[in-house]
């Protein structure tokens, strides 16, 4: 009898099968109810109590033989069917394509780092704002003229709650909740009631300055714009234009020298040279004082630029739509390069 079982091994040992039936009527053969281990089982009873010992462990082996035996080959059959319809799946898989940061978020950064090597820290607000903050404390009282500056979306519920039409909101509250010297940046979204254009849209982004301290001057501010120009755009000419912002007094706007050495350059500068960049001033002291901050003691600059327009120069970029449009074929173009 024991003979018999280890003939039985060696023809499990040597049983080889791709073929789903043959594999299935092989484990019916040995492992089913009428199969070969179960007569052999029966037969157990019968073996002399010394010889019982040995029968039963190369009987187990032959059952234990089978099912191992009955496993691989199903999972070859499978592997070979799987291999047929997708191919070899233990080859090395297709690189997944790298991601890249959107052309907003990559020049905010970037800004963010410039003012960062000089000592400006990050400050945040709310994007659903005050009328207090976002216009009273920055000198635009209710009906100054200046508000029709700005087209502004008004919760309708609340005629004194509004989406931030600046980032100088967070300055104000920077200002409240903090002790001169002052040095920082704001980053943020901010809305105004505007028609969507190639030029203009309803959401876009901002990044204001903010510096106070002792005998701070018109001098400091245009030093500070001046390496910021010439960190960013590797152009450090400049000039500042008279302008007007409630909030700042005297007020200036910002142009940096792009140059004329191309086509694009004639078209953009429209044949000056010249490109607006952002706006500045310093500070006016009826903001300081609405934000605690005594004006005989302490003066400040500020300045704000919008991120879409700097991405538009950086990049060519002839329509700001195109940053809201979430089109892969332009987004591609910011990847990362390995």
């Amino acid at each position: 009898m024991i003979e018999t079982v280890k003939e039985h091994l060696q023809k499990v040992a040597q049983f080889e099968a791709t073929d789903q039936e043959a594999i299935e009527q092989f484990r019916i053969s040995y492992a089913g109810k009428k199969g070969i281990l179960n007569d052999l089982f029966a037969a157990f009873r019968a073996v002399p109590n010394e010889e019982k010992k040995e029968f039963g462990q190369v009987l187990n082996q032959l059952k234990t033989a089978v099912a191992e035996k009955v496993e691989s080959l199903k999972a070859t059959q499978s592997s070979t069917t799987t291999a047929g319809v997708y191919g070899d799946l233990s080859r090395p898989a297709f690189p997944s394509a790298l991601g890249s940061q959107h052309p907003l978020t990559v020049v905010r950064n970037r800004i963010v780092a410039i003012f960062s090597q000089i000592g400006f820290n990050i400050s945040e607000g709310p994007e659903i704002e005050d009328d207090w903050h976002n216009f009273t404390a920055l000198n635009l009282p209710e009906y100054h003229p200046a508000r029709d500056m700005q087209d502004t979306f008004f919760i309708q519920t609340d005629p004194d709650i509004l989406l931030r039409t600046h980032t100088s909101s967070v300055q104000v509250r920077y200002m409240e909740n903090n002790k001169p010297p002052i040095r920082t940046i704001s980053p943020g979204r901010v809305f105004r009631n505007e028609a969507i254009s190639a030029r203009a849209h309803c959401i876009f982004h901002q990044v204001e300055g903010l510096y106070i301290d002792k005998n701070v001057s018109f001098a400091d501010l245009k030093q500070t714009l001046s390496y910021f120009t010439q960190a960013l755009f590797g152009k450090s000419k400049i000039r500042l234009r008279p302008s007007y912002f409630p909030f700042t007094e005297p007020s200036a706007e910002v142009d940096i020298y792009w140059g004329l050495e191309t086509e694009i350059d004639y078209r953009i500068t429209k044949g000056t040279g010249w490109l607006e960049i952002m706006g500045c001033g310093m500070i006016d002291p009826t903001v300081l004082e609405n934000c605690g901050i005594d004006p005989e003691e302490y003066s400040g600059y500020a300045f704000g630029m919008g991120i879409e327009r700097i991405a538009m120069l950086l990049y060519q970029v002839s329509d700001i739509r195109m940053f809201f449009e979430n089109d892969v074929r332009f987004l591609q173009q910011f990847k990362p390069t390995l």
